[in-house]
């Protein structure tokens, strides 16, 4: 068995380790990182270090923490008030907004992971008001996130564009940037579909179980006391647990007017940190980290109480986890695991079988790593794929642009651990496992979906 091979199989039982118990698999992982690299791979302990995955570090540690003063402090209430009133009924509308306001941001030239920042907190409070499963919001804004991210300006983007000129097609970077958008919107409806009806289908079954209960102890309490007394009559128990299920008005039509949420000047000046968090990210291309990190220093002096409170809320478990995975997967890179998996793939011959095998590749280790990273590592091997002739450059390079993004609800990923971030601490490890389930569900359908359409089809 080869060194890759052993390495690959660590990283597999430390993930499986922490889906299934307690265990962060991030502490796990970079514990092995270190075993690993050194004991296997001959690698000194300051080559393991080295792979520690500082700027998402601080693109989780600012971003999580600005938006947990964001969150303490009011404004999302606040913005979510705006977003209610502004939607009124409709609530169809809720995710609609989201999706766009997220793309568009993307399309403007955010990385992804700032606009989800931007976003998820504030659609995951409105979808809760609305009734709208936190899960389903979510995965709206991950993927209207991914509909504009490969936009000419996004990261993303420039990337995909940089494959596209290599082989020879620089001209279809619009078709490139449609052909993501049109199927990531494609897929916010059927994800925003399937998990609502799944959680109604849950909840009618709740509203069952509490309701057969209430008539098992109003049966019960009618043997024990004939004159139905404490039991079955007005404010019974038995009548306490009938009514219990008749909870949200919002999906029968009668939701109450939102109550006013005041604009006090801490949450404008928060509002014009948000403002200015856009700018310098998509403008002035500061790292969203960094920009984080200095509009949120800059609103704890402000407003020095928030501090505490932001620190001691933000994802500690979830910033370990993510960091942890990809110093692993940062270790396989510089051991060279990654690079015999690319001399594999470019070896087959088959140029349609090799971009098939490449978008499960990249749908694989994107979901464990940036994505940014793996668009970068994979170029190399895409490019020659993309200029067979019996193939159409754009089709080669949105197949596994699709592939590389759409797992990015990974919880192990950026925009996964940010959407975990933004969830109401209670709901974290439902979150992980969802989340987790979805990427996995993406990994083994996307691949195959986007190759047999814009490679074997050619609709590129």
């Amino acid at each position: 068995m080869s060194l890759s091979i052993i390495a690959f199989l660590v990283l597999v039982a430390a993930f499986a380790v922490g889906s299934f118990t307690k265990i962060n698999a991030g502490l796990l992982a970079t514990v092995a990182a270190f075993g690993v690299g050194t004991l296997l791979a001959g690698m000194s302990v300051k080559d393991v270090i080295g792979q520690f995955p500082a700027g998402l570090f601080f693109i989780l540690v600012g971003a999580t923490l600005l938006f947990a003063i964001v969150r303490i402090n009011g404004t999302i209430d606040l913005l979510a008030y705006w977003a209610e009133r502004l939607a009124g009924d409709r609530k169809i509308l809720v995710p609609i907004l989201m999706f766009l306001l997220t793309a568009a941001l993307a399309s403007a030239g955010a990385f992804t992971p700032a606009a989800i920042a931007i976003v998820a907190p504030v659609g995951l409070a409105l979808g809760a008001r609305f009734g709208i499963s936190t899960l389903a919001m979510g995965l709206v804004i991950v993927q209207g996130a991914n509909a504009g991210a490969f936009s000419p300006v996004n990261p993303f983007g420039v990337l995909g564009n940089k494959m596209l000129d290599g082989a020879g097609a620089s001209d279809d970077s619009f078709k490139l940037y449609a052909y993501c958008f049109i199927f990531n919107a494609i897929l916010a409806v059927i994800a925003y579909v399937l998990v609502q009806a799944i959680m109604k289908r849950r909840a009618a079954k709740a509203e069952a179980r509490q309701a057969d209960g209430g008539k098992a102890i109003k049966n019960d309490g009618g043997a024990d006391a004939p004159s139905g007394g404490s039991v079955s009559g007005s404010g019974g128990a038995g009548t306490a647990v009938l009514t219990a299920p008749a909870q949200t008005s919002v999906a029968a039509g009668t939701r109450t007017r939102p109550e006013k949420v005041a604009a006090t000047p801490m949450r404008i000046l928060t509002l014009v940190g948000i403002a200015s968090l856009l700018v310098l990210t998509t403008v002035l291309g500061l790292d969203v980290g960094v920009a984080s990190l200095v509009i949120a220093a800059v609103l704890i002096v402000l407003d020095s109480n928030v501090q505490k409170p932001a620190v001691e809320s933000m994802p500690w478990s979830a910033i370990i986890l993510v960091t942890g995975i990809v110093t692993y997967v940062g270790m396989l890179e510089k051991m060279g695991a990654l690079k015999e998996l690319q001399e594999g793939i470019a070896g087959l011959g088959n140029s349609s079988l090799a971009a098939l095998i490449a978008s499960y590749v990249v749908a694989i280790v994107s979901a464990f790593a940036s994505t940014t990273g793996t668009l970068g590592v994979i170029s190399p091997v895409v490019v020659p794929i993309a200029m067979d002739p019996l193939l159409t450059p754009v089709g080669v390079v949105t197949a596994i642009a699709i592939s590389s993004s759409v797992v990015d609800v990974s919880p192990m990923s950026t925009s996964g651990a940010l959407l975990m971030a933004s969830a109401q601490p209670k709901d974290e490890r439902m979150f992980f496992r969802a989340l987790l389930l979805w990427a996995i569900a993406m990994i083994g359908v996307v691949p195959l979906l986007v190759w047999f359409l814009f490679v074997q089809l050619g609709l590129g």
